[in-house]
């Protein structure tokens, strides 16, 4: 392989691992088009609840907490 495609193909792969790990770890909120909040970056697919709902969760953010921390043996994690 020629100097040039080997510098083309090295200067590809760093760019596509830059645009892989951009996004990471960046959580973004939107308003659906029924009046519900996503929210982006925690999957393939937006968490969307209405804010009743969030409200709710938020309410548990305690128990949710401490329900991780007693099960933690039994929860995977998703690096």
């Amino acid at each position: 392989m020629s100097d040039d495609l080997q510098a083309e193909l090295e200067r590809l792969r760093a760019e596509n691992e830059r645009l892989k790990n951009a996004g990471r770890g960046k959580l973004a909120m939107k308003v659906s088009e029924k009046g519900a909040l996503s929210v982006y970056g925690m999957g393939r697919f937006p968490v969307t609840l209405y804010k009743e709902q969030w409200l709710r969760l938020l309410a548990m953010a305690d128990e949710i907490k401490a329900f991780i921390e007693a099960n933690d043996a039994s929860l995977k994690s998703k690096e």
